[in-house]
């Protein structure tokens, strides 16, 4: 009796600590490097809810990204934000990139970016801020892909950029 009162309270800890929700913040970006066009293509994967939560803090408390009537606004504000939190520079010199567009995938939004006039890919610097400054737990990892070789990088509000170099 008295080992089934102690397995018993143990039992239930060890249950209940699987139905403790915990918030997993993450984003992913893949960056190809598309020899034929000189351009970079990026593709920003990120949770609605979060990009959501954040552009209501910084633009616009009432906006909606699903909402069809906000689609310009949406795209607007996403482009800005991306611009603020995500720089990338490419053989050591800063680029551009344009906000193309973004579609919706179940719980995240996909946004395409583009970076033209890339004659050479060597190196590959990357800042990734997204989300960082509104939730300290977020990660953003990043994958560089150049013909069939693929690198990748882990990025933390205490880490956010990070090099790779890719050799001819």
């Amino acid at each position: 009796m008295k080992k089934l009162l102690f397995i018993l309270p143990v039992l239930l800890i060890f249950i209940s600590s699987f139905n403790t929700l915990h918030k997993f913040y993450v984003s992913v970006t893949q960056i190809e490097y598309n020899e034929e066009q000189k351009s970079l293509q990026i593709i920003s994967r990120i949770f609605i809810d979060d990009i959501e939560e954040v552009l209501k803090k910084r633009y616009d408390e009432n906006i909606e990204l699903v909402s069809e009537k906000q689609e310009a606004k949406v795209d607007q504000y996403l482009s800005t934000y991306l611009n603020q939190k995500l720089a990338i520079s490419v053989n050591g010199k800063e680029v551009f990139f344009s906000f193309i567009g973004k579609e919706y995938d179940n719980d995240l939004v996909l946004c395409y970016l583009e970076i033209e006039n890339v004659t050479s890919l060597q190196t590959i610097s990357v800042s990734n801020q997204v989300l960082m400054d509104f939730f300290d737990e977020q990660q953003n990892i990043v994958h560089v892909k150049k013909r069939k070789k693929r690198k990748s990088l882990i990025l933390e509000k205490e880490k956010d950029k990070g090099m790779l170099k890719f050799s001819e």
